[in-house]
């Protein structure tokens, strides 16, 4: 029988954009910088969290997970954005997923808990540097200056008419995280990128 497992590796939504956003890059000379973070893992979970599960899933992961709205907490190289009052999106290098299910459902015990693997979903864009906030503010409703999006804050929200997860990064010059459906990444690139000649 003819051996059927998938040996291609893996190819990303925007690995045909990977010169584009690195040639936007340079011509900006650090104006804004751009880049797909590809493949990290991302689980979308729903629990009570007034619930026991709660503080033992937190504990599980050595991190509380965000109780106020649009907040972001990060330990180490997870990342737990707050999506709503019973539901966070947790990001994290790639190829964890399943560590991360099972450190998740074994701290939850038998409180109900929802765990779904989203990773595929969507793909990670990288907008740093000094014009990233102008860049985004293009086509951005939300205020995003630093006293109303400061580093530690997410939102659900739309750019270039896009639904996306913007994340203010921890610190700064980290920049943002925009997390794209793969369906829409290689055209939110392109307005990104047209976005960005004003900088280069």
């Amino acid at each position: 029988m003819a051996d059927t497992a998938l040996t291609a590796r893996p190819r990303s939504p925007l690995a045909h954009a990977a010169g584009r956003l690195a040639a936007a890059t340079r011509s900006s000379q650090g104006a804004v910088r751009l880049a797909e973070l590809p493949f990290l893992t991302q689980l979308d979970v729903r629990l009570d969290a007034k619930g026991a599960a709660a503080d033992a899933v937190g504990l599980a992961l050595g991190l509380q997970l965000p109780l106020e709205p649009n907040t972001v907490v990060r330990a180490g190289e997870l990342t737990v954005l707050w999506l709503g009052p019973d539901e966070w999106l947790l990001v994290a290098p790639p190829g964890s997923e399943r560590d991360l299910e099972s450190r998740i459902r074994e701290a939850a015990g038998d409180e109900p808990v929802s765990v779904t693997d989203v990773s595929a979903q969507r793909t990670t864009l990288l907008v740093a540097g000094e014009h990233a906030r102008d860049l985004l503010a293009h086509g951005c409703s939300l205020d995003l200056h630093p006293r109303a999006f400061a580093p530690g804050r997410c939102a659900q929200t739309t750019l270039g008419r896009t639904q996306v997860v913007l994340v203010a990064r921890d610190e700064p010059r980290a920049g943002f995280w925009v997390l794209v459906r793969s369906s829409f990444a290689g055209y939110l690139t392109d307005w990104i990128l047209d976005a960005a000649t004003e900088y280069v």
